[in-house]
């Protein structure tokens, strides 16, 4: 249940953080209204998760997966690029995530 609520999270600040783009510099209110819920919610669903998921592992996971998520919602809604280097770079972010939850005594 703890990764649900984590995956709510990432989901809700995903959205959040593209609203802020959307929202011109806080002038048009309905994406304010969006990213202000969007960011409540994931930070109440973070705080969930915290009960039960270490803290350093579910940040990893969050600002990983985010990383990518912002990335990919950028490149598909914004016409933003993701070139090598940045594909590499979100690559990196995402194994060092897997060697953290995978492989370290982190979260014992």
């Amino acid at each position: 249940m703890a990764y649900l609520t984590l995956a709510v999270a990432i989901l809700c600040e995903v959205i959040a953080t593209s609203c802020l783009r959307a929202s011109a510099g806080f002038t048009r209110p309905l994406p304010i209204i969006v990213a202000l819920a969007g960011y409540g919610i994931a930070f109440w669903c973070l705080s969930l998760t915290l009960r039960t998921v270490p803290t350093g592992i579910a940040y990893a996971i969050w600002s990983g997966v985010g990383i990518v998520l912002i990335a990919a919602a950028g490149w598909l809604f914004a016409g933003q690029r993701l070139d090598p280097p940045a594909l590499l770079g979100m690559a990196l972010v995402v194994a060092g995530v897997l060697v953290m939850t995978t492989l370290s005594k982190a979260s014992v």
